[in-house]
Formats: structure tokens, sequence, C-alpha cells
């Protein structure tokens, strides 16, 4: 019997162990989200992840490198499920679909914890270069070399109408990341938050409206159902 317990105490350690990198990331994206990346110590998180400062520095030598693994957890993830759909075995997807996919991927992380995260990039970036270049180099450029490979496939299939990639890149990502900065900002303040279904909804249509190719007769190819 005293083997018994013993033998399941131990499994219980081990899957604790196991299961600490993700709770200490986890609690260490709230303590963000809440205090900024200055403010929050590595104390805060620890205690909050159930740990020893200790333990905490067993699996992250310091704050940056924890704030990365934050961001590697939480948004790198959906970009890999993004660039997926154009991996897919076979023909793509129509462009219009692919790009309404992403952008309604999208509507699910604004509402996670991780739309925080631009918020802390942007307000404290000046101080912190090397998260600002990090975040750049694995979020921000893979992001906007997706987005321009939906439009490339587009313009390729004669779905998209010619236009400069980069800058309708920007215009595509603006919004949405307004939308996140709005909420962990003037937003805390606002007596209702805005609809996020429903600016996704505008924003797609307007995207598809103003990327659409005209053909011949008049038909201009991309209606609202592609959406």
């Amino acid at each position: 019997m005293i083997t018994a317990t013993v033998t399941a105490q131990a499994q219980r350690w081990h899957r604790r162990k196991q299961a600490r990198p993700g709770e200490i990331l986890g609690a260490a994206l709230a303590c963000f989200a809440e205090r900024g990346f200055a403010a929050t110590r590595l104390d805060d998180v620890a205690q909050r992840a159930g740990v020893t400062k200790g333990t905490l520095y067993l699996y992250f030598p310091n704050k940056e490198e924890l704030f990365k693994a934050v961001v590697a957890q939480a948004l790198v993830p959906n970009l890999e499920r993004g660039e997926a759909l154009l991996s897919e075995p076979g023909e793509p997807q129509p462009a219009a679909a692919l790009l309404a996919q992403l952008i309604h991927g999208w509507v699910e992380l604004a509402r996670s914890p991780a739309s925080a995260i631009p918020k802390i990039i942007v307000s404290e970036a000046g101080n912190f270069p090397d998260l600002a270049r990090f975040y750049r180099e694995h979020v921000v450029d893979r992001g906007m070399a997706l987005m321009r490979r939906v439009l490339q496939l587009g313009i390729a299939r004669g779905d998209f109408r010619e236009v400069e990639l980069d800058d309708t890149v920007l215009c595509i990502f603006a919004p949405l990341l307004l939308a996140m900065l709005w909420r962990h900002s003037l937003g805390r303040h606002e007596p209702a938050s805005f609809d996020l279904d429903a600016l996704c909804e505008t924003h797609l249509q307007l995207l598809l409206n103003g990327l659409r190719a005209c053909r011949p007769g008049g038909d201009r190819g991309i209606g609202k159902d592609a959406s």
C-alpha cells in the first residue's frame, strides 16, 4: 500500500513537473497583460504560477527570455495554422476564403489573453529594443509574409486586382491591431466593448470589395458568400 502511494505521488510530481513550463508561461502572460513588461517582476510570475523563483529560473534564465517564450507559445501557433492553410496538399483554397479564415482566426486571438502582447510591444519597444526586434522577426514579418502570399495567390488567379502588396498588407492588419490596442487601453474604460465579430465581418467585406478584380460583363468575381 505504501509503495503504491509513493508511486502515485511520484507520477503526480512527474506530471506536475512536465506541466510547469506551461503554467509559468500562462502566469507570465497574465502578469505582463496586467502590468506591462517593465513593471512585472519574476517574483510576481513565480507566485502566480505557484512555484519558487528558483524553479522559474530552471526553465527561463531571465525575464526577457520568459517574454519571448510567452510570445512563441501564445502567437506563433496561430501563424503556423495560417501557413498550413497554404501548404495543404492539392490546389489551395480560393484566396477570398483563405483571407476570411485568417481574419476569423484573428477574432479568436483577439479574445484571448494573448491580445495584450501587441500593446506591450508598442508601449515598451523603445526601452526594450531587443524584444521589439524579436517580435518583429517572429510575429510581424511572418504574419505579413503569410498575408502577402494570400494576396499573390488571388492576383495570380485573377480573383484579386493588382495591388501594391506591402501597403495592402499594412491596410489589412491596421484595423486588427487597433482593435487589440483599444481593448487593452481605452477599451478598459468603455461602458461596453465593441463587437469583434461585427468588426471582423465589416473589415472583411471592405477588403473583398476593394480587392476583387473586375471581370468582363461587369462581374467582379467575389461575392459575400466567400467569407
